[in-house]
């Protein structure tokens, strides 16, 4: 089935003078300028009302945008055997325990071998709904758990939970510096204006965005941060940290140079410029059953190598 899509939003002010296609892809930043450009010309985009076809259309800041289209279909996504591990299973929903390295579905360069084609193998039936009942996401190399809808249903209401922000989602992010405490960065997110791969924080347009973070273990150069989600936006934590110059270790992307304790041993420095992802991990998940309505919460562990780097720099702090 083709996946609809339905967005609204109120422009900001600082759109005036712009360009529509260059302000929807900073609004509704899930999405690549070509594909709202395709949308515009399609004649699916509103603005108070309006029909408007001009991708180049100029705006006055403050307009009502409203987005009903549909997504084209993709090619076949075919169930492969890959392991999952199963936290929980019922008729409604599914938890997973997501490993680093997998992608959650399929995209331009990940055609397969994703989390996706994962569940269609373990379920077939999952192939009648959107992404085979994925509901958010984790990016490739981040752990940790994700609720899967079983039927469209729960899928419904799973979504209405995140859109309401009723979902607890809690990371475990180990961050460049030591930080004195916990607080919350409130900042909105968009593509970045350059590196359309990348997400930056934005000062007009993108989406609101808020990460709330206390401490959990100081190292002698790094904090190990519980974190808290209150809204979903691609990179958002990983984008946050980095914004308040406490990048996540290991990011790629965002994590900037390397920064080692002073006086490190070697055991330090190796666990330290080893690990080659962003040490990022889901830990817990808590939301109401789409059936029952009762309260459900899960719990994981870092994976090995995330454990084996914070012990690390326990180690290392002990040992100066």
């Amino acid at each position: 089935m083709n996946e609809r899509v339905e967005l609204q939003a109120t422009l900001p002010p600082e759109a005036a003078g712009k360009r529509l296609d260059q302000v929807l892809s900073e609004v509704f930043a899930d999405y690549s300028r070509s594909r709202i450009q395709q949308w515009i010309r399609a004649g699916e985009v509103r603005l108070d009302g309006a029909v408007c076809a001009l991708p180049r259309q100029r705006l006055a800041g403050g307009e009502r945008v409203e987005i009903a289209a549909e997504l084209p279909p993709a090619g076949p996504v075919e169930p492969q055997a890959i392991p999952l591990a199963i936290l929980y299973e019922d008729a409604a929903l599914l938890v997973i325990n997501k490993p680093p390295g997998l992608v959650v579905h399929p995209a331009a360069g990940n055609p397969d071998r994703t989390l996706q084609n994962a569940l269609l193998h373990h379920d077939p039936t999952l192939a009648h709904l959107p992404r085979a009942g994925i509901v958010h996401r984790l990016d490739k190399d981040t752990s940790g758990l994700m609720v899967v809808a079983r039927t469209l249903p729960a899928h419904h209401a799973l979504v209405a939970q995140l859109q309401a922000r009723s979902v607890t989602r809690e990371y475990l992010a180990l961050v460049q510096g030591v930080l004195a405490a916990g607080g919350t960065v409130e900042a909105n997110i968009g593509r970045h204006p350059v590196d359309r791969k990348r997400m930056a924080v934005r000062r007009t347009g993108g989406k609101p965005a808020v990460t709330h973070y206390r401490v959990e273990r100081r190292f002698r150069a790094h904090t190990l941060l519980r974190v808290r989600l209150e809204t979903g936006r691609t990179h958002q934590i990983r984008v946050h940290m980095a914004h308040i110059r406490h990048p996540i270790v290991g990011d790629p992307v965002y994590g900037g140079r390397m920064k080692l304790p002073a006086g490190a041993g070697e055991t330090a420095r190796e666990a330290i410029q080893g690990f080659r992802r962003q040490a990022l991990h889901a830990e817990r998940l808590v939301l109401q059953h789409p059936d029952t309505g009762e309260p459900c919460a899960w719990q994981t562990p870092m994976p090995e190598d995330m454990q084996r780097l914070i012990e690390a720099l326990e180690a290392d702090r002990e040992a100066s």
